[in-house]
């Protein structure tokens, strides 16, 4: 009897892609923003849920955007298999500041409500990891991680095999100097590669001593009688 598999969600489907090549980022003061491209997340969405769709609300009177009378803001949604997340956003300036209702233009509407649909997509997974503050999605990452430790124990497996034809003294050093650059004392892999080395360093100064020896054997029994 098969094992049935479990079907991903909308949030592990979108919150899985890789936005990174799709972002504008730009700097106000000291702070970094990133911006998500409007148009690329929509289209993400709608080809992995052709069925999608999205919502800008309206007052009564069809004002798409809502006031307290100071300032005002857009409230929109978008619903992806019957799971509708609603995003408020301020109407704001090129600062990030809110914009004085008898000031707002329809662009700047226009630029909230495509603002505010990107973070309602967010909340569906698609860049959220964005907002969070990050580089990369979780998954993405994970990935990398795999390909990065995938390297270093191809280079630890080769550093291990070439620990026996290690020369000198010195070159021994810069092994012993990478070794602890790459990997964390006490593990497994730290302990191999230090036990591997020191059993060299023992055998490149016993060979040094070895060397040293028959000079000194060869000054002791010379019979300094026979010089004349």
């Amino acid at each position: 009897m098969e094992k049935a598999t479990k079907t991903k969600s909308v949030f592990d489907i979108l919150s899985a892609i890789d936005c990174s090549e799709h972002v504008e980022k730009k700097r106000q003061g000291s702070t970094e923003l990133t911006y998500l491209s409007w148009a690329w997340a929509w289209s993400i969405c709608k080809k992995n849920f052709p069925a999608a769709f999205y919502t800008i609300y309206e007052r009564a009177d069809g004002v798409p955007y809502f006031t307290d009378g100071k300032t005002c803001w857009v409230k929109t949604g978008v619903t992806i298999e019957g799971q509708e997340y609603i995003e408020y956003l301020p109407i704001m300036d090129f600062r990030n500041q809110s914009i004085a209702l008898d000031k707002v233009t329809s662009m700047d509407m226009n630029k909230a409500i495509q603002r505010s649909l990107t973070k309602a997509l967010a909340r569906h997974g698609l860049g959220l990891y964005i907002y969070a503050g990050e580089d990369l999605p979780e998954e993405k990452k994970e990935e990398q991680k795999a390909a990065v430790d995938s390297d270093l124990e191809q280079r630890r497996l080769e550093v291990l095999d070439n620990i026996p034809n290690i020369q000198t003294l010195e070159e021994s050093g810069n092994y012993w100097n990478w070794i602890k650059a790459n990997f964390k004392e006490g593990t497994p892999q730290f302990s191999e590669l230090k036990d591997a080395l020191a059993k060299k360093n023992r055998e490149l100064k016993a060979k040094a001593a070895k060397k040293a020896q028959p000079q000194q054997q060869t000054l002791e029994s010379f019979n300094f009688d026979q010089i004349k």
